[in-house]
């Protein structure tokens, strides 16, 4: 199987997000939840292991031989029990073409990883017609997941080996709000170091805790805003359901519902316009 790099590509978006869906994912979810559950088996295999096969892609980002390793093991499983869906992963590019598209990032945070730092995810979403519906994100290193289904809530694992179902935060007012981004160079690297500094400065507390965790805290009611720049497809697929079955919003950086826009901005859903309208004013009067 040749890893294909670049160019991955989700179907045409063809409904807003939010639109309700009249259909059982019931056995998705299942499914999606054993697939998470094969996927840990396999990084957890390798996570810091001294002898890690690490290799640099054409993007310059890091690829082991454990993301190559669960993303074939996950085809492999979806190719069984889905046969006739999609495929599309970070490591392997895209499989099918198909209403229904698996959308995997076999280890989110890859740089942890190899570097033996216990926060990176393995998410793993459902698209029908291009709307993420089915979503899980799992992070074995800390003993943590979290999952969601379109009408079925958004839930967590607890400490007891029981589950607690997820629900964002109450806070209204922007000055209350405590808010993540995932890095100042990502930021400047569009252009938009001005509109972060604004926003650390109309807010609370702002911090940079970085990749699939912060958007988890969001749906805890820990966080208020989680945004970022140079996502990719199967970076936020997963993440889409999870916030929104929370109560929360999730858009890209201008509003729109978009997982090829580059870029993301979630919300507890109170403070989303505010958000969007603090975000934009710079590029409104530039």
């Amino acid at each position: 199987m040749t890893p294909i790099l670049e160019g991955v590509t989700s179907p045409a978006t063809a409904s807003a997000w939010s639109t309700p869906f009249d259909g059982d994912l019931t056995d998705d979810l299942r499914l999606a939840l054993r697939l998470a559950d094969a996927a840990d088996a396999v990084t957890m295999a390798r996570f810091d292991a001294a002898d890690l096969d690490v290799q640099v892609k054409a993007d310059a980002s890091h690829v082991t031989e454990a993301d190559l390793a669960t993303e074939r093991v996950l085809r492999e499983l979806l190719s069984a029990e889905r046969a006739g869906d999609g495929i599309l992963g970070e490591e392997y590019g895209t499989s099918g073409d198909a209403a229904r598209q698996w959308i995997i990032d076999p280890i989110d945070g890859t740089a942890n990883y190899l570097k033996g730092i216990p926060m990176w995810t393995t998410l793993i979403a459902l698209a029908i017609d291009g709307v993420p519906r089915v979503g899980v994100a799992s992070q074995p290193a800390l003993g943590r997941r979290w999952w969601a289904a379109s009408g079925q809530g958004a839930w967590t694992n607890t400490a007891d080996g029981g589950t607690r179902r997820l629900g964002v935060s109450g806070v209204d007012a922007v000055a209350d709000a405590s808010v993540s981004f995932q890095s100042l160079a990502q930021w400047d690297e569009v252009g938009r170091a001005a509109d972060l500094l604004r926003l650390s400065r109309a807010v609370w507390r702002d911090r940079g805790y970085g990749d699939t965790w912060p958007y988890m805290l969001l749906a805890e009611g820990r966080l208020e805003l989680v945004a970022e720049f140079g996502v990719k497809e199967y970076d936020i697929a997963a993440l889409v359901p999870i916030i929104h079955e929370a109560g929360g919003r999730f858009t890209d950086i201008d509003g729109a519902d978009s997982l090829s826009s580059r870029s993301s901005l979630a919300t507890n859903g109170r403070l989303h316009d505010d958000f969007l309208s603090l975000l934009g004013a710079s590029s409104a009067t530039s």
